[in-house]
């Protein structure tokens, strides 16, 4: 059944829950079976009750283990659902289970369901056709543990060890669709890398400066998708051609490349390694101090796409940015820290974090649409509230 929407706000009527909604019984048996995580004999936690529950972890971040099995088992009687004689599992006996299932099942279900969410008629969603996407970071706390530490790295300035995650995601719906995590020993731009294989043709890429780099841009390039990216002022970008709109033509090489160029006082020369881009550079005055933002793009028809729309456009990056903080502090509430003690298990907790916020963001756009609003006008805090009392009161599965 469909939620039912009233105008600006939700009425309770989502059934069986979103995470069942989103993450069918069938898909995450597949998973399972594909990862080769399926248990080998009858057990009090198979593997797809596992599955949910630890996608109940991420939703109910703040209660302990105990507390969250109740929840998602509360109602099943009434439901005429539970089984006689189930017991709620002790602390270690769903830790193991934990550990059996691994974090490989919720990755390969991150990647079978997280598609961007936008359809034709969804507001803040397309540029000229372009879908608008963006890449950001995000750095994550985690358990002081040997075992984190040897896989992650040390705590820095006495503070947790952690975790970055760079994700892909669709600027007008909020959805994370790709996504890596490492130590903080690595950096964005290969963990970008990492996840570029979500990017295709007709998406537009928005980064920030930091991402910026010859091979990731070829990269990104490669993959048929557009780009949008903020680059540093002292990059060496010559004017190749001014354009009516403002904005001129340059090529991006390699620093090596550049830097012999630069040493002879040649001029840049388009070759195989050339990426020819057009270079957009504007003035923001209303942030105390001026500020000059200078981006490149591919896309190379100034009609199509002038100058003032893209810098316009750059904005929208923020709403990621917007969707890294819905993750980070509404869902990761607290402390922030992931209670995982053991590194597969903090990939899986990550995995499962960004598997709800994927089935949340999946609710507000099908109830955007409903009211031909943008989802933007929604309130991420109201709607999680909804999701976790609905997940409580009518549980999706059984033990």
């Amino acid at each position: 059944m469909r939620a039912m929407v009233d105008r600006g706000r939700f009425v309770d009527g989502i059934s069986l829950g979103v995470l069942t909604r989103v993450f069918p019984r069938d898909l995450v048996d597949e998973v399972v079976a594909e990862t080769g995580c399926g248990e080998r004999r009858i057990r009090l936690l198979p593997a797809r009750v596992v599955v949910y529950y630890v996608l109940g972890l991420s939703l109910f971040f703040g209660d302990s283990y105990e507390e969250v099995m109740r929840k998602l088992v509360n109602g099943l009687s009434f439901l005429g659902t539970w089984k006689e004689g189930w017991q709620v599992p002790t602390p270690g006996a769903i830790s193991r289970a934990r550990q059996r299932l691994g974090a490989a099942p919720l990755r390969a279900l991150f990647e079978r369901v997280a598609v961007p969410l936008g359809g034709p008629g969804t507001r803040g969603s397309w540029f000229h056709g372009f879908r608008v996407m963006a890449v950001d970071g995000v750095v994550l706390d985690i358990q002081d543990t040997p075992e984190n530490v040897a896989v992650f790295g040390a705590r820095r300035s006495g503070g947790y060890p952690q975790v970055r995650v760079v994700g892909i995601g669709e600027c007008g719906t909020h959805a994370v669709v790709g996504a890596a995590l490492d130590g903080m020993s690595v950096g964005e731009r290969e963990l970008l890398l990492r996840c570029s294989d979500v990017l295709e043709p007709g998406m537009l890429l928005l980064a920030d400066r930091g991402f910026y780099g010859y091979d990731v841009v070829s990269h990104v390039v490669d993959t048929g998708a557009d780009l949008l990216w903020r680059v540093k002022d002292d990059l060496i970008l010559p004017v190749l051609e001014w354009l009516p709109d403002g904005s001129y033509v340059a090529e991006l090489l390699p620093s090596r490349i550049r830097e012999r160029m630069t040493a002879s006082s040649r001029p840049a020369r388009a070759d195989e390694m050339s990426i020819p881009v057009r270079v957009v550079e504007y003035m923001v005055t209303n942030r105390g101090e001026s500020e000059t933002i200078r981006l490149v793009t591919s896309i190379a028809d100034h009609t199509l796409a002038p100058a003032i729309e893209l810098a316009e456009l750059y904005q929208q990056r923020w709403e990621f940015e917007i969707t890294l903080d819905e993750i980070e502090t509404h869902q990761i509430a607290g402390s922030r820290v992931l209670r995982s003690r053991l590194p597969d298990l903090v990939e899986q907790e990550i995995w499962a974090t960004l598997l709800t916020h994927y089935a949340i963001r999946h609710f507000m756009v099908d109830a955007a649409d409903d009211l031909g609003e943008d989802p933007d006008r929604l309130s991420f805090i109201r709607t999680i509230r909804v999701v976790r009392r609905q997940v409580t009161n009518q549980a999706g599965f059984s033990p």
